[in-house]
């Protein structure tokens, strides 16, 4: 880890020295039953999620760009509850996070740790610290039947105090893991942590605290144990929620295969093939009424654009006018959090291109295929209903964005995106984003254009499964279990020889290779692409 400058000593400024806030206030959420009510019960645990913090302590060198990383301990806790461990940060990017405190409403929920063991000492090691402080990072040591579910940070080898924090019930806890890198130095290392159980019917919650790579055992997590989804929005409020934060979409300039509804697609002349009977396709209904429902993925259907060149290439274009995005609504982290996944509906995904070092080289037919569902997923707090986070899907893979790494549209709340040209893969900057190394790979190339759209101006909620199907009535289409698209093969394998004939050198070669095999098999027409209730995020996280 480089030696920092000495000036570094003087407390130098740091983005998280400011504190991150959404462009524009909260509104005001439609009234329900738990939703944004600031207090979630656990089963006999109350938890409240705290935004305040006191800095504790401050490390200039390791973590993200090598700027540190700074400890806080909460602050303003609510009457009668109590802090369950420390949050940590990155200096890179402006403070931003949260916390959950507890308080006790059975009487045996939680009881003050027995002794504190020391994990680490910035004096055993020489790092840039704050003035002349040192760091002390110690574990609670829990009495028999509860956990530590978070660490705590002073700036003196003298242990903190006994009721400083506390530890919870065992039967209100869950396993954890580690998440993102906080900070490292010399094999000392803090991460973010999150239930290792993820998903619509897992009960693990998220605490907001880090871990520390020599706790032993590794910490828990909390535990719903009232999963009831009392806390989860209604219908009234899903809808206030999207009007708040549904992100603006860019498309390229050059983009020709723009989205559109399902039921454009369907009007226009989509056609639905059976297995044994390619001969006689059937038109589907506007709706998706005839399409087959449920069972599962056996390839016996599948669907395929109008036969007539005309409208196969009027199809293939898409139509922004028509299209709305779909919202499946789901809880995640024991239903203290919200995530509203937006599906969007491609009739055609155009072709690759390859970038090699300076040139720009198409890639014939391959990533050209029938039916393409991309999607994002916007993270809310159930305790406020503030946006935390942004997953952008890419190519069968994807990514989270905080919510100060986010473009948001002029002065609200809006998260920009950008989906990248013919492939469709969402970003949150605009440029080249390469899927490849030393300056070749497969191009995702992303821009501002005329060509965009507001998200919330057409939306529909498809899937909402807490709400026992009392308010979201899904849709024929959604059943459809079966591919949105044939089975072709383009013959890439000669495709790709045709381009690496133009390439100088077996490293060149092999880096395009191992980026041309990044792209998901329905590129190559392996499979046609599934819809949004196939996906592996359906039912689970998104990574």
């Amino acid at each position: 880890m480089g030696n920092r400058s000495s000036a570094l000593s003087s407390s130098p400024s740091l983005p998280i020295d400011s504190t991150f806030s959404l462009p524009s206030p909260l509104p005001s959420w439609p009234s329900g039953e738990g939703f944004a009510k600031g207090r979630i019960d656990l089963g006999g645990l109350e938890v409240c999620q705290v935004e305040t913090f006191n800095k504790v302590w401050t490390v200039y060198e390791g973590g993200p760009d090598n700027l540190g990383a700074t400890f806080f301990e909460p602050s303003s806790v609510p009457e009668g509850f109590s802090i369950l461990g420390f949050y940590a940060q990155p200096n890179n990017r402006k403070l931003f996070g949260w916390a959950l405190v507890g308080k006790d409403l059975s009487g045996d929920s939680l009881r003050p740790p027995v002794d504190y063991l020391l994990l680490w000492s910035g004096k055993s090691t020489k790092v840039e610290n704050n003035g002349n402080e040192t760091g002390y990072v110690w574990q609670p040591l829990p009495p028999a039947g509860y956990n530590a579910v978070g660490l705590i940070v002073t700036t003196s080898d003298e242990k903190p105090p006994l009721d400083k924090i506390r530890c919870v019930r065992s039967d209100l806890t869950d396993t954890a893991e580690s998440d993102a890198q906080i900070w490292e130095t010399n094999g000392f290392s803090v991460s973010s942590s999150r239930p290792v159980n993820r998903g619509t019917q897992a009960s693990g919650v998220s605490v907001g605290t880090f871990f520390a790579n020599s706790s032993n055992p590794t910490l828990p997590c909390l535990k719903n144990n009232k999963f009831d989804f009392s806390c989860m929005p209604s219908k009234l409020q899903v809808d206030a929620l999207f009007q708040a934060y549904a992100p603006w979409i860019y498309f390229h300039k050059d983009e020709k295969y723009l989205p559109s509804s399902v039921n454009w697609f369907f009007s226009n002349g989509a056609l639905l093939y059976k297995k044994g009977d390619e001969s006689n396709p059937v038109p589907v209904e506007p709706n998706g009424s005839n399409l087959p429902q449920g069972e599962s993925n056996d390839g016996l259907y599948w669907l395929d654009l109008p036969v007539a060149p005309d409208a196969k290439k009027r199809v293939q274009g898409g139509d922004l006018q028509s299209m709305e995005v779909y919202l499946h609504v789901k809880p995640v982290f024991g239903g203290t959090f919200t995530d509203v996944a937006v599906w969007m509906f491609y009739p055609f995904n155009g072709p690759s291109r390859a970038k090699l070092k300076a040139a720009t080289i198409p890639l014939g037919r391959i990533g050209e295929h029938i039916g393409d569902w991309e999607h994002f997923t916007l993270r809310i707090s159930n305790f406020s209903g503030k946006l935390q986070r942004m997953y952008l899907s890419q190519h069968s893979r994807g990514s989270w964005i905080d919510a100060p790494e986010i473009e948001f549209q002029g002065r609200g709340n809006k998260p920009v995106a950008y989906a990248s040209l013919n492939g469709h893969a969402m970003y949150s900057k605009p440029g080249l984003v390469l899927q490849g190394k030393d300056n070749v790979g497969i191009r995702n190339d992303t821009g501002k254009s005329e060509k965009v759209i507001d998200t919330a101006v057409r939306f529909r909620v498809i899937a909402a499964e807490y709400m026992r199907g009392e308010e979201v009535e899904e849709p024929a289409w959604l059943n459809y279990l079966r591919h949105w698209g044939p089975k072709i093969d383009y013959g890439h394998e000669d495709e790709i020889r045709g381009v690496e004939k133009i390439m100088v050198g077996e490293s060149l070669k092999n880096v395009f290779r191992s980026a041309i095999k990044g792209l998901p098999n329905e590129v190559f027409g392996e499979e046609g692409p599934t819809g949004p209730k196939l996906k592996r995020s359906w039912l689970g996280d998104e990574d």
